[in-house]
């Protein structure tokens, strides 16, 4: 009887040294930098993130009671063109997302000549994340004007990357139809967002990426919080 007491005891105090999740979602959001955004787009998402991330919305879904939210943000464009904007931080406080909020409307663009290596954006994603803090939950979100044209795609990506666990989100910026890219929401549905209850945001614009984006991110992080009441 004591014996078997012991044991209890001792499974109980293995359990209890698990560390905890350092926060609830660890959060990746990318954006595209490709050929196709000219330097007035370009501005117009850079601006928009920024502002986003400052929003009263967005900023209550990041600091809502529990565990924090860890984010990182790139830039992506061809073939091994993807670029750190803003390593891992925890979002604790206000002043921790107006910093990250000062850092990318103050970043300057890397490349704007390079092709959509949706692929590779992906697989930077899904390494980034994979040195992430200890988090509950993962999410990559990519934003996006146009389809891969360069090197493998998505569906390679998740062949050869570590996806497990990671939800893949997108954010469509809606392409004129004569540009020839009218189904890119639905080319994002069908082979870009990942997981269960992945979604793509759509934007109609670059002018709309700020308002884009904040609903977005509500989503994301509100979604990360009913699934723990659950």
């Amino acid at each position: 009887m004591v014996r078997r007491a012991r044991i209890a005891l001792a499974l109980l105090g293995a359990v209890a040294a698990q560390p905890a999740a350092a926060c609830r979602l660890a959060l990746a959001l990318a954006m595209d930098v490709s050929s196709s955004v000219d330097a007035a787009e370009d501005a117009l998402q850079r601006g928009g993130l920024a502002a986003a991330l400052v929003a009263p919305d967005v900023q209550a879904a990041f600091l809502a009671p529990g565990d924090p939210v860890a984010l990182a943000v790139y830039e992506w464009s061809g073939r091994r063109k993807q670029i750190l904007l803003q390593d891992w931080v925890l979002i604790r406080a206000p002043s921790d997302l107006q910093a990250v909020s000062a850092r990318i409307a103050a970043s300057p663009r890397s490349h704007d000549d390079f092709p959509t290596a949706l692929g590779y954006a992906l697989g930077y994603g899904a390494t980034l994340l994979g040195r992430a803090p200890d988090c509950a939950a993962a999410t990559l979100d990519v934003s996006g004007d146009g389809e891969n044209n360069e090197g493998f795609g998505p569906e390679e990506a998740y062949r050869a990357f570590p996806f497990d666990g990671i939800t893949v989100n997108g954010l469509v910026v809606r392409a004129m139809p004569t540009e020839g890219r009218a189904d890119l929401v639905s080319y994002y549905r069908d082979t870009v967002i990942r997981g269960p209850g992945a979604f793509v945001e759509v934007a109609g614009g670059f002018a709309d990426f700020e308002r884009a984006m904040r609903a977005k991110l509500i989503r994301e992080l509100g979604a990360v919080m009913l699934g723990r009441v659950r």
